[in-house]
C-alpha cells in the first residue's frame, strides 16, 4: 500500500483519488470548497463536481492541506492551470523527502509558458522525481470503472513505474512514457483544438469539417511539440491522437461544449457564464499562440480560435479564413 494524497477536487482529482482508494491505498484528498470536503466525508460523494458517483468510503478529504501532504510518498496534482504554482508552493513545505509528484493537470503557464510539470519542479526547488499524467480519461468514466487508457510519463523510469502500479487496475491502464513535453504539449494543445471543433459543430458544420479540423489540428501540436523537443511518435500516441480524438468528439468535453455555444452564437463571457468546471483551453489557446510565435511555428487553427474568442473574429469567418490560406502541400 502505497500512502497517496491528491491535491484538487474536481471532478479529475476526485475520481483519481477514488481510483487510488479503490487500489487498495491510503488516499487524502485536498479540497479547496468546505461543502466538497463535507459531502465527501459525509455522503461519499462529491456533490459539486462528480454528483451521483458513490466514493469508496476509504477516501478522507479535507480543506486543509497541511492534513493532506505530509507522509505521503505520491501526490498527485490536480488543481487548475491557473491555479497550480501556487497549490504546489503551498504544498512543498510538507513534501517528504523521497516523495514523488505526479501532475494530472493539462495546460501552459500564462507568461511563463510552462508546461505543467515545469511549475512543480520550479516551485519545488527540483528535489522531487515528477510524472505528468496524461491521456483520454473523462473523469466520470474513470469513476464508473470503464475502461480507460492514459499514459505516466517523466525522466525517472522509476518515479514513472510507481505511477503506474500505483493507478493501474482492471479498468485503468498506465503506460509509461520518456517524452515529458510531448505528453503534457498533447494533453494541453487538443483543448484548443477541441474548441476549434466545438466552434465548428455549434455552426452547423458537418463531420467533414470537425475530421479536418483534428487532423490539422494534430499537424499543429505536433509541429509545435517537436519544435519545443518532443517527439513526433508522442503524438500518435495516447496523450496525441488519443486524447484530441476524446476531447473533439466526446459529449463530456468541457472544452467543446465552450466551442459549441460560441459557434452558436454566444460571447465568450456568456459561454464560461455559470460553468463549475474549467475549460482550460480557453486560457492554453492564449499559451500556445505565444509559444507558436516564439518558435515561429506556424499554427492556423491556433490563432483562427484566439481570434474568435478574444478579437470578436466572427466564428464562421474564422472558418473562411483557414479555408482560404495560401495552398500548399499537407506533408512539412
Amino acid at each position: 500500500m502505497t500512502a497517496c494524497a491528491v491535491v484538487g477536487a474536481g471532478a479529475w482529482g476526485t475520481a483519481l483519488a477514488d481510483l487510488l482508494a479503490r487500489n487498495g491505498h491510503g488516499v487524502r484528498l485536498w479540497a479547496r470548497e468546505p461543502d466538497v470536503v463535507h459531502s465527501i466525508c459525509t455522503r461519499h460523494e462529491n456533490h459539486r463536481f462528480l454528483a451521483g458517483v458513490v466514493l469508496s468510503s476509504a477516501l478522507v478529504a479535507s480543506a486543509t492541506l497541511p492534513d493532506v501532504i505530509p507522509r505521503a510518498e505520491l501526490v498527485i496534482f490536480a488543481s487548475p492551470s491557473a491555479h497550480l504554482r501556487r497549490v504546489a508552493a503551498e504544498a512543498a513545505p510538507g513534501l517528504e523527502p523521497g516523495t514523488t509528484l505526479a501532475v494530472a493537470t493539462k495546460g501552459i503557464e500564462r507568461g511563463s509558458l510552462a508546461i505543467m510539470t515545469e511549475v512543480v519542479r520550479d516551485v519545488t526547488g527540483g528535489a522531487f522525481p515528477v510524472v505528468a499524467l496524461s491521456g483520454p480519461s473523462f473523469a466520470a468514466e474513470v469513476a464508473a470503472r470503464q475502461p480507460t487508457a492514459v499514459v505516466a510519463a517523466s525522466a525517472s523510469s522509476e518515479a514513472a513505474e510507481l505511477v503506474q502500479r500505483a493507478l493501474s487496475s482492471a479498468e485503468f491502464r498506465v503506460y509509461t512514457h520518456p517524452d515529458v513535453v510531448g505528453v503534457e504539449l498533447g494533453g494541453s494543445l487538443k483543448n484548443v483544438i477541441a474548441l476549434a471543433t466545438g466552434i465548428s459543430d455549434g455552426l452547423g458544420l458537418g463531420s467533414n469539417s470537425r475530421a479536418a479540423l483534428v487532423t490539422r489540428g494534430l499537424a499543429e501540436m505536433t509541429r509545435l511539440g517537436v519544435a519545443l523537443g518532443a517527439r513526433a511518435s508522442t503524438f500518435a500516441g495516447l496523450a496525441g491522437i488519443g486524447d484530441l480524438v476524446l476531447t473533439c468528439s466526446g459529449a463530456l468535453s468541457r472544452n467543446r461544449a465552450v466551442g459549441e455555444a460560441i459557434g452558436r452564437g454566444q460571447t465568450l463571457a456568456e459561454a464560461l457564464a455559470g460553468r463549475e468546471t474549467v475549460a482550460e483551453g480557453v486560457v492554453t489557446a492564449q499559451s500556445a499562440l505565444a509559444l507558436a510565435e516564439r518558435t515561429g511555428v506556424d499554427m492556423p487553427i491556433v490563432v483562427a480560435v484566439n481570434r474568435v474568442l478574444f478579437e470578436d473574429r466572427p466564428a464562421r469567418r474564422a472558418i473562411a479564413d483557414l479555408m482560404e490560406r495560401e495552398l500548399r502541400a499537407e506533408v512539412d
